[in-house]
């Protein structure tokens, strides 16, 4: 493999802001000092610009397989290259549903084939696969995926039993989307028997309601520590629910909790002006819920930023409430849209750094990333916090073809993101395609 000097860089990482060169041999970090006189391949002059980890997604839906009208591995998955993401975890509602370990060993095939960044897959949990979910190897895939509200065809797992089951055997950390299935259905008959079919966007978040969200969140808490099951929560979107969680960090907690990009930015005044574009489940609520997960992240109390990326197509979008599909694609974007909140003065650069890499490989016991560290593999993000741009249709990479952004004019850019070493991405052109790895942990009892 080639090797890469990047001089003159702003190194955020680990707390610190500091200038150094960072020399890249064999796929990985060799040496970090304040200036190194060595021969290399390609040299990158970044003076004046933020050196960071990748952002490491621990949440998204990258639509493959047998969902390829919305999205694909390959398609997704450059562009989170393209806005800074170096590795993803993908979540198991495709075509066929990931719920066997067969299944998934057929993903990592295509996941190695066709992705630009680093991969896992999540195991789906099901009313009546627990014996997958046993036969699961740790230190393989990231983890269960359990949806207890809110899904497609037979990955709605709502037997108390089941769910005592899975939380006391799986063998790997346990991630929930939390939603109460009951509240929600009865609420949607509400609206529908006022509205009929034209129930307006603005009431999402009363359909998709807080109650429902903390009765199903504070019951996997409790679960959790009546098991002492390795639980994280995701994508919670609403100010009781932080109450749930210690805070502090992230080392040493057996429950932890995560935010998205979206629900720390948009609030309910944006249903007016985007509507089904900000469709998602949980939903995005007040803007006093918003501020209150932001506080979580300074607190800790949030230990990691990711996505939720899930890409529909333009049409399925533009339906009535009930068949607008709900999630919106955003890979591209979330690294710059918490670099705006950076320039808000919401979040400080340090800070977004340990809750989009350095956390989530603490969190899943990555084997060697989310750090800027000699010896770790070089995943890493160059990025101009004072060249701004506006995402527009015409630079979208998503399958999709757009973005719940666009129009809005972001204060930062990527310039540069290298995975493995390699420089996929470099002020807005790809390098020829090669494959991310597959991501591999050490849990180890």
């Amino acid at each position: 493999m080639s090797t890469i000097l990047i001089t003159q860089a702003t190194l955020v990482n680990e707390g610190q802001r500091f200038e150094a060169d960072v020399y890249i041999k064999n796929g990985r970090i060799e040496k970090i000092a304040s200036q190194i006189d060595q021969a290399a391949d390609q040299v990158i002059d970044a003076k004046g610009q933020i050196l960071m980890p990748g952002m490491i997604d621990d949440q998204v839906h990258f639509r493959d397989p047998g969902l390829n009208a919305k999205g694909s591995i390959a398609t997704e998955s450059k562009a989170a290259v393209a806005g800074g993401t170096t590795s993803f975890m993908d979540m198991p509602n495709v075509k066929p549903a990931t719920v066997t370990n067969a299944i998934l060993e057929e993903k990592y095939v295509l996941g190695g084939q066709t992705s630009w960044a680093n991969f896992s897959f999540y195991l789906g949990a099901t009313n009546d696969n627990i014996e997958e979910v046993k036969a699961l190897d740790p230190n393989k895939s990231c983890g269960v995926k359990i949806f207890m509200g809110a899904s497609t065809g037979n990955m709605l797992v709502d037997r108390e039993q089941t769910l005592t089951d899975i939380f006391t055997y799986s063998p790997t950390l346990i991630t929930t989307h939390c939603e109460d299935t009951p509240m929600i259905q009865a609420k949607e008959a509400w609206y529908r028997e006022k509205y009929g079919e034209d129930v307006p966007m603005i009431a999402h978040p009363e359909i998709r309601c807080r109650e429902a969200c903390y009765k199903s969140s504070s019951f996997a808490v409790d679960l959790a520590k009546k098991t002492g099951a390795d639980l994280h929560i995701l994508h919670l979107t609403t100010a009781d629910e932080m109450a749930l969680f210690e805070p502090g960090p992230v080392e040493g907690k057996k429950i932890t909790a995560e935010a998205c990009t979206h629900h720390l930015w948009f609030y309910d005044a944006d249903y007016e002006t985007l509507g089904s574009l900000i469709k998602c489940n949980p939903a995005i609520k007040k803007q006093s819920d918003r501020d209150a997960i932001r506080q979580a992240v300074i607190d800790g109390r949030i230990d990691i930023i990711a996505t939720d990326h899930a890409p529909h197509t333009w049409t399925e979008k533009q339906n009535k409430y009930f068949t607008a599909p709900a999630g919106l694609p955003q890979v591209q974007q979330s690294l710059v849209s918490l670099l705006d909140l950076v320039h808000e003065g919401v979040f400080s650069l340090e800070l977004v750094v340990q809750k989009v890499a350095h956390n989530p490989a603490i969190r899943y016991q990555i084997i060697e990333r989310g750090f800027i560290r000699e010896g770790y593999w070089a995943d890493l993000v160059l990025v101009d916090m004072n060249r701004p741009h506006v995402d527009d249709k015409a630079n979208n990479l998503y399958h999709c073809g757009w973005s719940p952004w666009e129009g809005h004019e972001f204060k930062s850019t990527v310039m540069t993101t290298i995975v493995n070493g390699e420089v996929k991405y470099h002020q807005g052109q790809f390098a020829a395609f090669t494959p991310g790895q597959r991501l591999l942990f050490d849990r180890r009892k």
